[in-house]
């Protein structure tokens, strides 16, 4: 059985309104039960999935030492459906950014989510105010700190709509949010470290490389610390974590006819898909076929089903249409490609996105300076 969201009481996108809630803003509510602080640092680091930081404590002694629990990412568990859930502290089926790759509305075409591919409007496709518009709305002042290609990237538009400031590099990171929260009477400052995550994909979450960008990535954090100012609450998560899958073990959606049966457009990522129907009549029957093919290495529902399972929260009606009319999340050592349309998929070792512990859970670490 796949693990559930906790949406609302323990998921990734209960932490900034529970950051303004700890801060008093009226209308917002710590449901998390953060520290009282001045400010608070967030932190997200890619790919920091729980149980790889619970495995590697030698790697990661300063992590280790903060106080923490587990909350849940949101569904699919993949960095464009965490950022919008984070920035707007909504689940997916009300921000309606679904997954790496959906079905572009009204379109057989596929849009990419963190390409932001085709170009569509980020405001008209994700309308809710983010976390930070709504922190400065009550006189919290509010900052971005990240890549400088992220500034303007439609990602950043339609999750992270706030005051950004660009820092490439682990040290102008520090140096940025440092800065950032020695100004804020009241603050919230949000860094975001996409590194583990690259080094995960492109040689496991099993391998020396990961371990070693682990160990520099808990020096970055440890410095990050040790520079925010007294009275500053230091919060670090993931966005999801990460399973390594042997090449041999993968499915491609090409070789078998039985998965392509009925099917107009398959999107997602090899770990978690969704499944558009050449007609809605046709799920059922696609689902049976997914099911056939796969057995118990996934978990495969019609839309309908996995809307009241509760996988994606509460579902606006205009986000329906982009979630798969079945939706397919994958188990144990198992991934679904298809390398026609996602060459690059067949090519990372390490993978995410299903409602697996290894993808789902990730870290709620918090440091008082």
């Amino acid at each position: 059985m796949p693990l559930l969201p906790r949406y609302g009481e323990a998921a990734l996108s209960d932490l900034l309104p529970s950051v303004l809630g700890a801060l008093g803003v009226a209308g917002e509510s710590d449901v998390l039960g953060l520290p009282p602080a001045r400010q608070y640092c967030v932190l997200l680091i890619d790919a920091l999935g729980w149980r790889l930081l619970q495995a590697h404590p030698a790697q990661a002694p300063f992590l280790s030492s903060l106080t923490g629990r587990a909350i849940t990412a949101g569904v699919p568990t993949t960095t464009a459906v965490s950022l919008a859930s984070l920035g707007t502290g909504l689940p997916p089926g009300r921000h309606g950014i679904v997954g790496y790759t959906s079905r572009t509305p009204g379109d057989t075409a596929l849009f990419n989510a963190l390409r932001w591919e085709p170009q569509l409007d980020p405001e008209a496709y994700q309308p809710h105010p983010s976390l930070f518009q709504r922190a400065a709305r009550a006189g919290v002042e509010t900052t971005v700190v990240g890549e400088g290609k992220f500034r303007e990237s439609g990602l950043t538009r339609a999750a992270m709509r706030g005051p950004f400031r660009v820092a490439n590099t682990f040290g102008q990171r520090i140096a940025a949010a440092a800065d950032a929260v020695a100004g804020a009477g009241s603050g919230l400052v949000y860094v975001y470290d996409g590194d583990l995550d690259y080094t995960g994909h492109q040689h496991g979450c099993s391998s020396a490389a990961w371990r070693h960008q682990l160990a520099m990535t808990d020096r970055f954090v440890e410095e990050l610390y040790d520079q925010l100012p007294s009275g500053t609450a230091l919060v670090v998560t993931g966005d999801h974590g990460m399973v390594d899958v042997d090449p041999e073990r993968r499915v491609d959606v090409d070789d078998v006819p039985a998965l392509r049966d009925g099917v107009a457009l398959v999107a997602g990522e090899a770990r978690f898909r969704h499944v558009y129907t050449t007609d809605a009549s046709a799920a059922e029957d696609v689902a049976a076929a997914w099911r056939g093919v796969l057995g118990e290495r996934a978990s495969v529902l019609t839309r309908g089903a996995a809307v009241e399972a509760g996988w994606f929260g509460a579902v606006e009606g205009r986000v329906l249409e982009r979630l798969g009319d079945v939706v397919v999340s994958v188990d144990g050592d198992c991934a679904v490609e298809r390398r026609s349309v996602f060459p690059v998929e067949g090519k990372l070792r390490g993978l995410h996105g299903a409602l697996t512990e290894d993808e789902l859970l990730v870290p709620l670490l918090v440091g008082e300076a």
